[in-house]
């Protein structure tokens, strides 16, 4: 399905509330080499930018169709061949979990959702944990079970995709992450490879936080 024959593999990273996505990516960061871009959460750009939040479906639209828009001209940044990897925080495809009706995301946005899917080389989906559940992040505003909800949606909207892999909640979120990493070095041409440690747990010293959006 994926369109994608020059440039860096476009991946992205998803899950639900919670599920990890900004500890795995500050893991990235330090982690994995220069040739892997991570782009921001196109959400995070516009919620924190003053882009209002409401209660009405009209607004929950408005917000859905800017940050299409936001995600798919930052994927339209880094387009460098110089690049192994481009790691997005979220996926064009994720605001259709997020899309209150009527009908779907993709009219209002002029596309379908075979053409997003096909965007991505690979998706890695970390599934939000029953238990766990971070609140301390003021842009997350989902309850429990509204968080699980939007997991599973997300899962349902991505389940086409040929390359999708789910990393399960676990009890220890290092092994969660591990698991993440190890997806990502697999995507990594060899000579990436040959300047990497292994990596099977992160060291305590890395401080791995995750209070910030997810």
């Amino acid at each position: 399905m994926a369109d994608q024959t020059r440039g860096p593999k476009r991946i992205a990273l998803t899950g639900g509330p919670g599920a990890g996505k900004t500890a795995v990516l500050e893991l990235v960061h330090r982690l994995l080499c220069h040739h892997v871009r991570v782009l921001p959460e196109s959400a995070s750009i516009v919620f924190r930018g003053g882009f209002p939040r409401g209660p009405t479906d009209a607004v929950r639209r408005a917000e859905q169709r800017a940050i299409f828009f936001v995600q798919r001209e930052l994927e339209a940044t880094a387009e460098d061949d110089g690049l192994a990897i481009v790691l997005c925080d979220r996926g064009t495809v994720d605001g259709a979990a997020y899309w209150p009706g009527p009908g779907e995301l993709w009219s209002s946005v002029g596309t379908t959702l075979d053409e997003q899917l096909a965007r991505y080389h690979a998706v890695i989906h970390l599934r939000t944990p029953i238990r766990g559940y971070n609140h301390t992040n003021p842009l997350r505003i989902e309850s429990v079970a509204e968080a699980r909800a939007i997991d599973d949606r997300i899962a349902q909207l991505w389940a086409r995709h040929p390359r999708r892999f789910e990393v399960p909640a676990e009890t220890d979120f290092l092994t969660k992450a591990a698991h993440a990493i190890q997806l990502l070095r697999d995507e990594l041409p060899p000579g990436c490879l040959e300047h990497l440690p292994t990596f099977h747990r992160p060291h305590p010293a890395l401080h791995v936080h995750q209070h910030t959006h997810e």
